[in-house]
């Protein structure tokens, strides 16, 4: 079955599990290579992606394109990372004290 990108728009992601990840937003294309790179889920599953954040799920991990995009692999939880805080450009790094 031949789908066009286009009609993938707007179907429904699930996970192996059958979990609903969310609805498909847009489709990321690799222009040189002409191929579809992956799909974007705007607002995903809070159960699945830790504040309900965007996400980009690389097409290799697609396994069945029908009335629904089935996923073959999606981890069990995507958490956000917390990176520490950088000091201001204008504001000089503090050196850790000396012992």
């Amino acid at each position: 079955m031949l789908v066009e990108m286009t009609e993938l728009l707007g179907r429904q992601m699930y996970t192996p599990e059958g979990r609903l990840l969310g609805e498909i937003d847009n489709v990321v294309v690799d222009v040189e290579a002409a191929k579809i790179d992956g799909l974007y889920v705007d607002e995903t599953s809070p159960m699945l992606v830790e504040g309900s954040r965007p996400t980009n799920v690389p097409y290799r991990w697609v396994s069945a394109v029908n009335d629904v995009v089935l996923l073959k692999y999606f981890p069990r939880r995507v958490s956000v990372k917390k990176v520490p805080a950088r000091p201001a450009k204008d504001e000089e790094p503090v050196a850790p004290a000396a012992r």
